[in-house]
């Protein structure tokens, strides 16, 4: 089966498409397959379909969506292989399990990905680093589950899969500075700063990437921008960390040119 959730909705067997296009049955695949698997039980299915108000007929309304698909499934198998329809989307004590590797979900690709980079900066190879974290990222598509609607268990799963993008991304601009590849990341700061304003590591390596780009008013925009969204939503000011780093571009610190955000200047 290949399944991708990092981006628009996509699931196949042998080629053939499986995803349905009612919107609850749509929900129960892709939780499913987040949890590839593992046994996702029976309340936690109708927690995601119906929050806390289930229907009273919800048990036979799952178990028919269970049944649509297992019906796709059924469809996209070769009439002669050793698995059918209950085998892949099998019914387990108290819930159901969609039996097939993480390797046959792209969540496990970006993750694999991303550890690798990880382990390769951690070594001090960041030119590596950045390349397996670029890879990474590359396996997303658009925002995940983009076209499937969220209930409360899929809205969790989603915004773990969001968090973890933004920290692989934060960690690939991190490799990227320290390469100085400052300019290069100069628009693509620009579009992160504006859609975090209020995100304190990603406004710091984008003041370092305008400092050492020539751009020292720049950078102290861009502090100053981020001082007022704290200060007017949250009535807090930048963390110590990031004021030290003001100072720094204020004075013309030389460190700023010879160390990345986690050694010395760290915000």
């Amino acid at each position: 089966m290949d399944i991708k959730v990092l981006g628009s909705f996509e699931a196949s067997e042998n080629g053939v498409a499986l995803l349905p296009t009612a919107g609850k049955p749509r929900q129960i695949l892709a939780l499913l397959a987040l949890q590839a698997g593992q046994i996702v039980p029976v309340p936690t299915l109708m927690e995601e379909l119906w929050d806390m108000e289930p229907p009273r007929s919800a048990q036979t309304t799952l178990q028919t969506y269970i049944l649509q698909l297992r019906k796709r499934i059924e469809a996209a198998l070769p009439p002669e292989g050793p698995r059918r329809a209950k085998d892949v989307l099998a019914t387990r004590y108290g819930g159901y399990l969609l039996d097939i590797t993480p390797e046959e979900v792209d969540v496990h690709a970006f993750e694999r990905l991303a550890a690798a980079g990880r382990r390769a900066l951690d070594l001090g190879d960041r030119e590596t680093g950045s390349r397996l974290l670029r890879q990474s990222l590359a396996v997303w598509r658009g925002r995940a589950l983009v076209d499937v609607h969220h209930g409360l268990r899929l809205g969790v799963e989603v915004t773990r899969l969001e968090e973890s993008h933004l920290c692989v991304v934060e960690s690939r601009v991190e490799a990227d500075l320290a390469l100085g590849r400052h300019h290069a990341l100069l628009s693509e700061l620009a579009v992160l700063t504006a859609r975090h304003p209020m995100h304190e590591n990603l406004c710091a390596q984008y003041m370092t990437a305008l400092y050492r780009s020539g751009q020292q008013w720049r950078a102290l925009e861009a502090f100053t921008a981020l001082r007022g969204f704290l200060v007017e939503e949250l009535g807090v000011e930048p963390s110590p960390r990031l004021q030290e780093l003001q100072r720094a571009i204020l004075s013309s610190d030389p460190r700023l040119t010879r160390f990345t955000l986690r050694t010395d200047l760290t915000v």
